[in-house]
């Protein structure tokens, strides 16, 4: 270190009367001349290198905040020191300048004070930090210079915005299947289709947001507004303007209010239903009737009353639309396609909540979608399922049986690991009463079993047989006695069996047979989506809570199983009168993150939407 003489001594001095007076004196803006003798800086620099307590201390991030503050203002000075000290104060300029000060609260610079720097030492600000902390000077630092600061409890302030834009970071790319072969290898066939899109889309209500506010810490508040919100939603349905518009979490006055009137003037017929009980969101299914005809509406409530296990709100909808073939595709026609649409329960413990939502849903789904044949119609099972890809629940929609005896109820929908819990709520057998009406099949009791066609016919011989019945002998309990009536019995005719009823037992209709521990069902659903991006080696997502990407919403659609030898692979599909033409490609966690999660300025949910393109077959009359 260079010895200190009479000129360094001299100018630390006049720093230390500096520090003493008060920077208040000293304005940032002063005319344009040369910099500071650099004698002054390398003398200040071996003052503070002499401090006894910060012997070993080489670097600048061991230094005083204080200390830093006074070596930088007296570095950026214009004129020299000593001759700024002797000339009057300038007059102010208009406005204070802002500027960031770290505070000597520890080593690490927790903490950052944002004062005017014509107070930096006298006054005390009185505006709020969040606020202030936003107020950047006019002329920043350069970047790589600029220390982010946090406040406590705060989190840190952002960085300088990002060069990239929102909508490139959050690109999507659109995946055409059309002129690809299946996974099979089977090639598309030629013949003419019916084409359309379908969309997918949790928009998250207002009010379940604000319940849950925790969960948005991240988001600046004003893109959590509503009217914000509502905007974003719906350019992103007018610019990838699907067919049908399949969305959850729409909030009751939201939907009357905005929603179904701005998708009515974009060409959409929408039905809605809204949760039961006093929850103010529900389901929405919304299709263009310039592409669709409208053949029945079915909602769906998954609660009953008296059932526990069905003691939850959620509800459903499905719809049966009939395609209208373009006069271009001559005199042909197209099967119904069943759409359906739903929220299941979100507990992660109450797997059999869950499974048994989804039967109901697929019961109903049955019913719609069976054609006289006994065979089903195409069918799109889309929503917010609120279970991980692979799980229980994922693998019964997909494979169409699942063995859930015994299984922990939190392992359902794989949400959350509770294998450390000592109390493990286990699933049995049967899930649910038989007085629900819904078999081990997913099928309603009378779809199993129907009615009669023709009425039964009782003539007087038949009803006579049931006199001499020993159920007809017997007094009834509290019978009122009447003479010559009701205290006499009827003689048994000779010869007369009391089994001679027996071989009419059979003609009463039977109770439906229930499997132990096993669900199924026979719609052959397969997912639009994989789940992974091969690109990135990730997985997908299409939801962020607390910061962690996953994957709960679907687009399931009717596939035939492909023959695998002697034995049916439930997890291989080929094409069948519903083709999957193209999707909307999802997103890894790694790229939302650098979006700062969901919601963001450019995504206006906590979920992406799914969007998926189709083909149906036409054929001729």
């Amino acid at each position: 270190m260079a010895p200190r003489g009479p000129d360094q001594e001299e100018c630390e001095g006049l720093l230390q009367q500096w520090r003493e007076e008060g920077s208040s004196q000293v304005l940032s803006t002063a005319s344009e001349g040369p910099l500071i003798d650099k004698g002054l800086a390398q003398s200040s620099l071996a003052l503070l290198m002499d401090n006894p307590g910060e012997e070993n201390a080489a670097s600048e991030d061991k230094w005083s905040s204080r200390q830093l503050s006074d070596l930088r203002a007296a570095e950026n000075l214009d004129e020299p020191f000593p001759e700024m000290l002797e000339e009057e104060p300038l007059p102010e300029v208009e406005g204070p300048m802002w500027t960031a000060i770290p505070m000597q609260t520890d080593p690490q610079y927790a903490d950052c004070a944002v004062l005017p720097v014509g107070a930096l030492a006298a006054e005390q600000w009185e505006e709020d930090p969040a606020v202030v902390a936003w107020s950047i000077a006019p002329e920043p630092l350069p970047q790589e210079e600029a220390p982010v600061w946090s406040f406590e409890g705060l989190g840190q302030l952002q960085p300088p915005p990002v060069e990239i834009p929102y909508h490139e970071i959050l690109w999507r790319e659109w995946e055409d299947f059309s002129t690809q072969p299946d996974a099979q290898g089977l090639e598309a066939g030629d013949g003419p289709q019916f084409q359309f899109t379908l969309m997918s889309y949790n928009i998250l209500a207002q009010d379940l947001m604000q319940q849950s506010s925790e969960l948005y810490l991240h988001c600046h508040p004003d893109i959590l507004n509503w009217n914000y919100r509502f905007m974003n939603l719906m350019q992103e349905f007018q610019h990838w303007d699907p067919d049908i518009l399949c969305l959850q979490e729409v909030q009751e006055d939201h939907y009357w209010e905005q929603l179904e009137p701005s998708l009515r003037m974009m060409g959409f017929t929408c039905f809605y239903k809204r949760r039961t009980g006093c929850k103010t969101d529900g389901c929405a299914v919304c299709y263009k009737p310039t592409r669709f005809r409208l053949l029945c509406a079915s909602p769906v409530e998954y609660f009953r009353p008296g059932l526990e296990l069905l003691n939850r709100d959620n509800v459903g909808l499905v719809l049966l639309l009939q395609p209208l073939i373009p006069e271009g595709l001559g005199q042909v026609s197209a099967a119904p396609l069943c759409v359906a649409n739903t929220h299941i329960l979100y507990n992660p413990r109450r797997g059999d909540v869950k499974l048994a939502q989804m039967a109901i849903l697929l019961a109903e789904v049955d019913k719609v979608a069976r054609l006289s044949d006994g065979s089903h119609c195409p069918i799109i099972l889309c929503g917010d399922l609120n279970s991980v890809p692979d799980s229980p629940l994922y693998n019964f929609i997909r494979d169409g049986e699942l063995q859930y005896h015994g299984m922990p109820a939190w392992q359902v929908s794989g949400q959350e690991d509770f294998s450390h819990q000592l109390y493990q709520r286990k699933l049995q057998a049967p899930l649910w009463p038989s007085s629900l009406g819904i078999t081990d099949c997913c099928q309603y009791v009378t779809s199993c079993h129907p009615k009669r066609s023709e009425r039964r016919k009782y003539g007087r011989d038949f009803l006579l047989r049931f006199r001499f019945c020993s159920i007809a002998c017997q007094r009834p309990v509290g019978l009122v006695l009447m003479e010559g009536v009701t205290d006499t019995k009827p003689e048994r005719p000779a010869g007369w069996t009391e089994s001679v009823l027996e071989e009419d037992t059979s003609e009463l209709e039977p109770a439906f047979p229930r499997t132990v521990g096993t669900i199924q069902h026979c719609l052959h659903l397969t997912s639009v989506y994989t789940h992974f991006l091969p690109q990135r080696g990730c997985p997908e997502v299409t939801t962020m809570p607390l910061g962690l990407g996953t994957t709960v919403d679907y687009i399931f659609f009717s596939a035939e199983s492909y023959e695998n030898g002697n034995r049916t692979d439930h997890r291989l599909y080929r094409d069948g009168t519903l083709k999957l033409l193209g999707r909307l490609s999802l997103l890894s966690e790694e790229i939302l993150w650098a979006a700062n999660g969901l919601p963001n300025p450019f995504c206006s949910s906590d979920h992406l939407c799914l969007l998926a393109s189709f083909g149906m077959e036409v054929t001729a009359p």
